[in-house]
């Protein structure tokens, strides 16, 4: 069993080395014990429930992010569990990581619950921008084009601090549309896989969701829905690797477990589309064999799509009970999102252009006519003139409802 210090339990648990050092005299840490002079304390110990009568219930998250599951505080496949019982003594990380979780493994109804407890308890803003994301998430399973608009609601009303904030949220939005139905909204920073409007700890989940942005401007030249000068056919999609491989092999040294399944099953389609299939395999096994410990069903289901018949021989190598689990769930799941795709396409979304709905975007955030003209370069009539173009496309009263369609 690995132990920590003093000093390393109470920066864990957000307390005082003095109150550490009590609770050890007490004997109400269980597994501490003296070592000489000093106490060692089990890495998986977590903080008894009296707390001190100043303290706050709610810690602050232990990383800076919305995807926490995203981050090295899952570091090891088959400890998911683990990890999470290391978080109990923080109701928000250990709600937002269990729904995380949760929805990995393919457990929509769970994920529902647990999304509810921060999204109405007052919860920050990471919080709240992972609990919206995993409502979006729940939407595409159940196919519920009113739960999309309130889980976007959600994200829209993130209590954001300044620019930075923002720029996560319009990632945010930018993410949830892109797995329905196209990858327009990413912010150009984003495009150019400039994530420096990020907090660290969101750059290996900023990563994954880069490759699959790139995945898709990839698939859309290849199917000739999407040009670009000098580029046509697989060209792309064969080039893919080379940049996704050395964001694998920083997955693992980061020893970010999620990420590192996403990346090896977005290398695996790239070389699949491309052709090398020895290749793909070997990534789609590592992938595989990262997922299954944990029972992360839910996130394979998402690349039936893409492999078929293939991706369940692979599984069944190492779980023949895994296959008809992952089979059970992309058949809900590929009923509800081709369900939400068309709800969502069909939607007033459709009718706008890129700028008009960059424009609705500010508008939601709550930006006057005169900032939005000074941020996009244009004159404060132009704003004006859109805005009422938009409103005659959606049918909406006002820009103040925005937010529902975007």
């Amino acid at each position: 069993m690995k132990y920590i210090t003093v000093k390393e339990a109470s920066q864990k648990w957000n307390v005082s080395t003095r109150r550490v050092q009590i609770l050890c005299n007490q004997n109400r840490i269980k597994g501490a014990y003296r070592f000489g002079k000093s106490w060692m304390i089990p890495s998986t110990a977590v903080l008894p429930n009296a707390r001190l009568k100043n303290q706050e219930p709610h810690l602050p998250m232990p990383r800076k992010s919305p995807f926490l599951d995203m981050t090295n505080l899952y570091n090891k496949a088959g400890h998911a569990d683990e990890c999470a019982e290391m978080l109990v003594n923080q109701p928000e990380a250990h709600a937002l990581f269990q729904a995380q979780i949760a929805y990995r493994r393919g457990e929509i109804e769970k994920v529902y619950e647990k999304a509810r407890y921060f999204l109405h308890s007052h919860s920050g803003f990471y919080a709240i921008l992972g609990g919206g994301m995993l409502l979006a998430q729940c939407a595409i399973w159940r196919g519920d084009i009113f739960l999309w608009k309130e889980a976007k609601q959600h994200i829209f009303e993130a209590p954001c601090k300044n620019d930075h904030d923002r720029e996560l949220v319009s990632l945010a939005l930018a993410i949830i549309d892109s797995s329905i139905y196209d990858n327009k909204d990413y912010p150009e920073w984003f495009k150019m896989g400039n994530f420096e409007a990020l907090p660290a700890h969101a750059h290996p989940a900023a990563k994954v969701f880069y490759v699959k942005y790139l995945y898709m401007t990839a698939y859309a030249i290849a199917t000739g829905q999407f040009s670009l000068d000098g580029v046509a056919g697989l060209a792309l999609m064969r080039m893919l690797p080379n940049a996704i491989e050395p964001l694998v092999s920083q997955a693992v040294v980061d020893q970010t477990v999620v990420p590192e399944i996403y990346l090896r099953m977005s290398c695996a389609v790239a070389y699949h589309n491309s052709g090398q299939r020895e290749k793909a395999i070997a990534h789609m096994d590592k992938a595989i064999a990262l997922a299954l410990p944990d029972g992360m069903y839910g996130l394979l289901t998402e690349y039936v799509r893409h492999f078929g018949d293939l991706l369940e021989q692979r599984i069944a190598l190492q779980d023949q009970r895994a296959v008809d689990a992952v089979k059970s769930l992309y058949n809900v799941y590929s009923v509800g999102w081709a369900r939400l795709s068309g709800q969502v396409k069909d939607n007033a979304i459709s009718n706008l252009d890129a700028k008009d709905r960059e424009i609705a975007k500010l508008c939601a955030f709550g930006f006057t006519n005169k900032e939005i003209a000074s941020m996009l370069y244009m004159s404060e009539s132009t704003i004006s003139h859109a805005i009422t173009r938009i409103l005659n496309k959606t049918g909406l009263v006002s820009k103040k409802d925005f937010a529902f369609i975007l």
